[in-house]
């Protein structure tokens, strides 16, 4: 069994074969998936996607690359949304350097208020960070985001600073680039992180693991992100399929 902690199959990329997509995941063994809505147009497509699928579950957030259109009535929407019984998350909130749309003060203030948000509702938080790992941590130390704990997706920081996040009651995921050659940190973070804190994703559509990289990301790629783990650990797939499927139920409060 397979959980895929972070999925976009609410996004344009997958609107001619959406549902073959998540047939082709079932098929291979993914028996979860938490798709993250992210602005409007996205969090109402995961609205839909919980409502079709059992097995699916959704988080709903800002971007911090939109940071500069959240409103006041964006906000109260997050807190509406956040009591439907499969809402397990918000997020995805963060920094994002990389790209300029929103200013790094819009962002910061739009991250403040959601993990506000979550510790109101008693959710834990998806962390996007893109080239500004000292300041998500900062900002997670600062609001205390550990009463709600989270996951940092995708993880992009340094090996040093998974120990920080770790103190801070959130799980490291690892997706699409722990597969890469020449991806030295994320290969160095899956051999060091405590089993009971590990989660895997493919962030689909985008970050294929090898050997699809550069084209487009599905779930069904998850496995190939588990058995890339499982042989930097020098464990068995299944252990690490045992052990990521239970800490993400624990994470996101489900039932096994």
């Amino acid at each position: 069994m397979l959980f895929d902690t972070h999925v976009h199959l609410n996004v344009d990329q997958f609107k001619e074969d959406q549902e073959e997509v998540i047939k082709r995941a079932r098929a291979n063994g993914v028996e979860r998936m938490v798709v993250v809505g992210f602005d409007h147009e996205t969090i109402t497509a995961a609205m839909a996607l919980v409502e079709k699928y059992p097995f699916i579950y959704a988080a709903v957030g800002w971007h911090p690359v939109d940071a500069i259109d959240f409103t006041d009535e964006d906000l109260r929407w997050l807190e509406e949304l956040s009591q439907h019984e499969k809402v397990v998350a918000l997020g995805e909130m963060g920094l994002d350097y990389h790209w300029d749309k929103s200013p790094h003060d819009v962002q910061k203030e739009v991250f403040r208020k959601q993990i506000a948000l979550a510790k109101k509702v008693n959710l834990p938080v998806i962390i996007h960070n893109r080239e500004a790992t000292e300041d998500v941590l900062a900002i997670l130390q600062e609001e205390k985001a550990s009463e709600v704990g989270g996951v940092l997706h995708c993880y992009s920081g340094e090996v040093e600073q998974v120990s920080q996040a770790l103190e801070m009651n959130f799980y490291i995921s690892l997706g699409g680039p722990v597969t890469f050659k020449n991806a030295k940190a994320p290969k160095e973070v899956a051999k060091i992180v405590p089993s009971d804190r590990l989660l895997i994703e493919t962030d689909c559509p985008f970050l294929a693991p090898h050997p699809h990289r550069g084209k487009r990301n599905e779930p069904t790629y998850v496995r190939l992100v588990a058995e890339a783990i499982a042989a930097l650990r020098e464990v068995s797939i299944e252990t690490i399929e045992a052990e990521t499927t239970t800490n993400a139920q624990r994470l996101f409060k489900l039932q096994g």
